[in-house]
């Protein structure tokens, strides 16, 4: 319980600190999705558009965290593997936070990366996963945050996992009942998890 209530806290202030930016861009990225559909008469698939509009969410939330300067930061830049991850209390606040909240923040880059490229294949999944983790801890070392190669392990982990959650995925779809992978359903499920997560919010 602890875990799921630090968890759904992160996630909740996150999504609150991120709103602007992520209505802005989901507007605009809906309305010239639309336009491009009606004016080159492409299929629209609802499943599918919700897929590539939850990717650009996350990519905007993930902007949002590696970005934001914590306070509660450590003293320096760690080049030495394995140092950071293992100083914190297994179950504390700070080792949800930077230990497990660094591998759920990459799973799902590896999962959109692997149902965009529809690849069953580990390593161009690992090579994208690399080259993400190590623009942002650059990119956060740049803008006065650290360098912390135990992010990058913890970050690789994560996306390997989002890989291998696609993998069963399929796995698990490829043992359903075909009515189960239709688009028809496919797309009745997703409109349902809409309404119910409109009116969550």
């Amino acid at each position: 319980m602890h875990v799921m209530d630090t968890f759904s806290t992160t996630i909740k202030n996150v999504l609150e600190f991120s709103m602007p930016m992520v209505v802005i861009c989901v507007v605009v990225a809906i309305s010239f999705r639309a336009a491009d559909i009606i004016k080159n008469k492409k299929n629209f698939c609802f499943y599918k558009e919700l897929l590539a509009l939850a990717f650009i969410v996350y990519i905007l939330c993930l902007f949002q965290v590696v970005t934001f300067q914590d306070s509660s930061l450590g003293s320096g830049n760690n080049l030495i593997p394995f140092t950071e991850m293992f100083r914190y209390e297994f179950g504390s606040r700070l080792f949800l936070k930077n230990v497990l909240g660094n591998i759920v923040m990459f799973l799902p880059f590896g999962f959109f990366m692997s149902y965009f490229l529809k690849e069953r294949k580990l390593l161009p999944i690992l090579i994208l996963v690399v080259i993400a983790s190590l623009t942002i801890e650059t990119t956060q070392l740049v803008i006065g945050r650290v360098f912390d190669v135990d992010d990058i392990i913890l970050n690789i982990l994560g996306g390997v996992l989002g890989h291998y959650l696609y993998v069963l995925v399929l796995k698990v779809g490829e043992l359903c009942p075909k009515i189960f992978l239709s688009e028809l359903f496919l797309n009745i499920i997703s409109i349902i998890f809409v309404v119910g997560l409109i009116t969550l919010i």
